[in-house]
């Protein structure tokens, strides 16, 4: 990959950048409303919370104006509460580290419920501050009053209702603690979402009381909190499991999906796959296809059209899987579990997550990865394993190159600009350590068949926990204001509406990002299911397909970013150069005929079928 992006823009100063004009007399503390929000805010900021995304509101206004003064705390304001929830999800999944999201009473505080589910399904960990009316004014015909308790059901770690703020010393110890526990809630054991419902009698604005509270009090000493999760290092039993697996089974795979682990597990599975002589299937979005171990183990990149090939697959039935993250993204892959019945299916995940939507596992090992893996390798290594002259690695490697080079025939061969060629220009041009975002329906499904092996390390990320295409433009741009890479968003014209608003933050928060919107007028991934075989006799086009008609380059215009529309390779080449170098955000738009589009994935898929023919052979 090559490329390169300038120094990213300031935060901006003034509100948005978390910090407020002094105010005379400190009047935060003037009664016990800002005085309570003073105190969690506070705590929220020493349990190592650095932002915090909030939507304008009445009733939420303690907690705005006392985040707004916390001096680690950064606000990013959002007027929209849906584009904030995504938003934040996309920050605290960048930064791997708990974002607070706060908004006002009623429909507003609903707005968030698809992050906040995708955050639960992910393991994302977010901190949902929801204002509240309190409980007298509930059920009465108050305005802007709905039933916000347990709002979000079962897709929150923990949910409390907060008790409506006095002014004695015993209220703001409480508030310190609430936000310390909210956050070890959050992060510790199972990440994910919790949710506090903060109900806030007047007065709403920092107006003093006369209550006379105790500046000593409120300045109370913080809780001191350590909170320790459970002890996931590997067992010796665990590793017993593998080792013995791997020495007993010539036939066994490596298959990792969805999955953002810490930066040893890519290194520690592939030695694992090399040791065991195992290969590596590498989901796009594993962070295994793209880094320096991807070309010292055997790590797969063709693995989604190798296991589409009937033969390939009933050549390849394995004895034992090894999964590591979410169940894999393709179809492929578990059709290929489902027909071939390997004899053992591992799944391994430090929360015991049953990711195993064929019914297949024989284990669930509750470890961490990157310390199960590194440990049965130290005892394969110690003993090496003896195969066969590897030929069951080899096949596989083989059929990998194989299926690689005639991906790489046809692309040169054909006319137009598709999908697969999109996602070869994008992973070239991309630097070294850029941040690579990917929708859901199709465009995640293209960067799984066609991003290629490589050396260069690529983050990839995408929205696998509830599979949703609301919140992409968000969620993005809530990477960029992680200020940690270049962020490019590969989504399609669907997801990209979906989330309009979202792109008002390119102009609040002055943040760049680069969007390449796969355009096929509606929804391209309809005309790949059996539903396409129906025709009109079902509505197809305007019931599935839905086309829209619309021109992307006035949304790009309204919202001030870059505009480019291209239609051949070299068009976007230079489109991403171009954008790479911007020091604002850029769209950049590839226009697809959907059924040009599917007979250029079919003759893929016919070349790769050829190419496997061709060798004849089966481990």
């Amino acid at each position: 990959m090559r490329g390169g992006l300038g120094a990213h823009s300031p935060p901006i100063s003034g509100s948005d950048s978390g910090s407020v004009a002094a105010l005379p007399g400190d009047p935060e503390r003037a009664n016990r409303n800002f005085a309570f929000a003073s105190a969690f805010c506070e705590s929220l900021a020493a349990a190592r919370v650095a932002h915090l995304c909030l939507s304008p509101g009445s009733r939420s206004a303690p907690l705005a104006v006392a985040a707004a003064r916390a001096a680690s705390l950064r606000c990013w304001p959002h007027v929209d509460e849906r584009a904030s929830g995504f938003f934040a999800l996309g920050l605290a999944k960048t930064l791997r580290a708990p974002v607070a999201l706060l908004c006002t009473s009623g429909t507003a505080a609903a707005n968030f419920l698809p992050a906040v589910a995708e955050a639960y399904h992910a393991r994302v960990p977010l901190i949902v501050l929801t204002a509240d009316r309190p409980p007298e004014a509930r059920d009465w015909g108050a305005g802007q009053t709905i039933d916000q308790l347990g709002l979000f059901g079962r897709h929150v770690r923990w949910f409390a209702e907060v008790a409506t703020p006095d002014a004695g010393a015993v209220s703001f110890r409480y508030a310190r603690s609430l936000a310390a526990r909210a956050v070890a809630e959050a992060v510790t054991r199972t990440p994910g979402p919790v949710h506090l419902n903060f109900p806030f009698r007047e007065p709403l604005h920092p107006e003093a009381s006369g209550e006379g509270l105790d500046e000593e009090m409120l300045a109370g000493a913080q809780p001191r909190l350590e909170v320790t999760g459970p002890d996931v290092a590997p067992s010796a039993a665990q590793v017993s499991v593998l080792r013995e697996l791997a020495r007993e089974c010539a036939r066994g795979v490596i298959v990792c999906g969805p999955v953002d682990g810490p930066p040893g597990l890519a290194e520690a599975v592939t030695a694992l796959g090399r040791a065991a002589g195992w290969p590596v299937l590498a989901e796009s979005t594993s962070q295994l296809r793209c880094g320096p171990h991807a070309e010292r183990g055997p790590v797969l990149a063709s693995a989604e059209l190798l296991l589409a090939n009937a033969n390939f697959a009933a050549g390849h039935a394995p004895e034992v899987v090894l999964q590591i993250g979410a169940t894999p993204t393709g179809r492929s892959y578990r059709r290929w579990l489902e027909t071939q019945h390997p004899r053992e299916l591992v799944l391994v995940d430090p929360d015991a997550r049953w990711s195993d939507p064929s019914h297949r596992a024989t284990h669930v090992l509750q470890a961490e990865p990157t310390a199960l893996c590194s440990a049965v390798t130290r005892d394969l290594e110690a003993r090496p394993v003896r195969r066969s002259e590897g030929a069951w690695l080899r096949s596989f490697c083989a059929a990998d190159g194989l299926a690689g080079e005639a991906v790489a025939r046809t692309l040169r061969d054909a006319s137009g600009l598709f999908e697969p060629r999109v996602v070869r220009e994008i992973a070239a041009a991309l630097p070294a350590g850029a941040l690579l975002y990917t929708s859901n329906s199709m465009p995640v499904r293209e960067l799984d068949a066609f991003l290629p092996r490589s050396r260069e390390a690529l983050r990839v990320l995408s929205n696998r926990g509830a599979n949703g295409i609301d919140g992409m433009a968000s969620s993005a741009l809530g990477a960029a204001a992680a200020n940690v890479a270049p962020v490019l968003l590969l989504t399609g014209d669907l997801a990209f509406l979906h989330d309009l608003g979202g792109l008002a933050a390119l102009r609040r928060h002055r943040l760049r990002a680069i969007f390449v919107v796969l355009n096929n007028d509606g929804g391209g991934i309809f005309s790949k299911l059996p539903i396409a075989a129906w025709g009109e006799s079902v509505a197809f086009e305007a019931h599935f397909r839905s086309p829209h008609g619309l021109d992307l380059r006035l949304a790009a215009e309204l919202f001030g970013a870059a505009f480019a529309r291209v239609t051949d390779a070299d068009a976007l080449r230079a489109s991403l150069r171009d954008a790479l170098g911007r020091d604002r955000a850029s769209v950049i738009e590839v226009p697809l005929d959907p059924d040009a589009s599917l007979a250029h994935h079919r003759s893929i898929e016919a070349a790769v079928d050829r190419a496997l023919a061709s060798r004849g052979d089966a481990p």
